[in-house]
């Protein structure tokens, strides 16, 4: 299993890739939006880097519900699985932008914005909690190390 995480943005998409061994990482951002480069881009990661699942930030509205945003992820997701034929898992990115962001200095934040790693950073906590998901720690065996 090799799954690129992403946070999609209009400006920018940050990523992240994970594997069996389940720790999500950063990769560099596109940070021209979705064009036809992007695509491309995209295309040759998942190529290059061998990636067998698509792990998409889902956002939710605060009080749970669906809103425009999320329709915009739907339409991407879909876009995703019809040029890639890869599994798509949409997974709740509340609040993930603002974690990611938050580790960054105030006075950095505009220049690093714009470089797409923020983006990248919160890309890496979606695909981080989608692999604890799905690889939950082994059981606890009561004896020391």
């Amino acid at each position: 299993m090799r799954c690129l995480g992403i946070d999609y943005g209009t400006k920018r998409i940050g990523l992240s890739q994970g594997d069996e061994i389940g720790v999500a990482t950063p990769l560099p951002a596109l940070t021209e939006g979705l064009s036809e480069a992007s695509w491309q881009k995209l295309g040759d990661i998942i190529k290059q880097r061998r990636i067998t699942d698509l792990v998409v930030g889902y956002p939710y509205n605060m009080d749970g519900s669906v809103g425009f945003k999320a329709k915009e992820v739907d339409a991407f997701a879909t876009q995703l699985k019809e040029k890639f034929s890869l599994p798509v898992h949409l997974v709740d990115e509340t609040l993930t932008s603002y974690e990611a962001e938050s580790t960054i200095a105030k006075k950095s934040r505009r220049e690093v914005r714009e470089s797409g790693l923020i983006d990248s950073r919160a890309a890496c906590l979606i695909l981080q909690d989608y692999l604890d998901q799905i690889m939950p720690p082994p059981p606890f065996s009561g004896q020391d190390s």
